[in-house]
């Protein structure tokens, strides 16, 4: 385990107190699982940018000729709103 010191403004570490608080946990495992959770979304995004960056028109202009060109099942339609 690291220790990291942090400069926040008071506001923000105002409402992270009482989010604390009110989770039942301490300001540091709020403050670690809030900058987990951000990661993990920086991460994801990674991710799907480098799946899109080795996309294939070519393949999936081939897939979607495979597809029948039928109208859809009765239950399989989108209705107005949908």
């Amino acid at each position: 385990m690291s220790t990291l010191s942090v400069r926040l403004p008071e506001s923000i570490h105002r409402n992270a107190r009482i989010y604390a608080e009110r989770e039942g946990t301490s300001l540091n495992q709020l403050v670690a699982t809030a900058l987990a959770e951000k990661l993990a979304a920086l991460a994801a995004e990674d991710y799907l940018q480098a799946r899109a960056g080795r996309a294939d028109d070519a393949a999936f202009d081939a897939a979607l000729a495979a597809v029948p060109d039928v109208p859809a099942a009765p239950d399989d339609e989108m209705g107005v709103g949908d």
